[in-house]
């Protein structure tokens, strides 16, 4: 599948860090996702049953973020990727997190993660 939908720079504050301070202190993270999508039908029916309602994937994210207290970006991009999944009939998805002003000197820094369903499956 060629076709692609993605949703970008969704800002959400979450506790995550391994130090003391990160670990009562709320952060802003940023999120990119890519997923498949046929857009084809969609085109046709000007429907969004026939595409993936990238508004149902964010209102579930910043939901399950806003709770989420992880020490490691890595494991917050993990689950996020598998909460996707598991909710959305798509095959396969990217995410990428950054965590903005972790490092001094810099905007951020981050993980892009893809993973498919096989990678969750039970």
């Amino acid at each position: 599948m060629r076709d692609r939908i993605h949703l970008s720079d969704l800002k959400i504050e979450t506790i995550v860090g391994i130090f003391d301070w990160e670990r009562t202190t709320r952060q802003m993270v940023s999120f990119d996702f890519e997923f498949p999508a046929d857009a084809r039908r969609a085109a046709q029916t000007d429907h969004i049953e026939d595409t993936l309602n990238y508004k149902s994937v964010a209102k579930m994210v910043i939901a399950f973020v806003e709770k989420s207290e992880f020490q490691l970006v890595e494991t917050l991009a993990e689950r996020v990727a598998e909460l996707i999944l598991r909710g959305f009939d798509i095959p396969w998805v990217k995410v990428s997190i950054s965590k903005l002003g972790a490092v001094r000197g810099s905007r951020e820094v981050g993980i892009t993660i893809e993973r498919t369903q096989a990678d969750f499956a039970t």
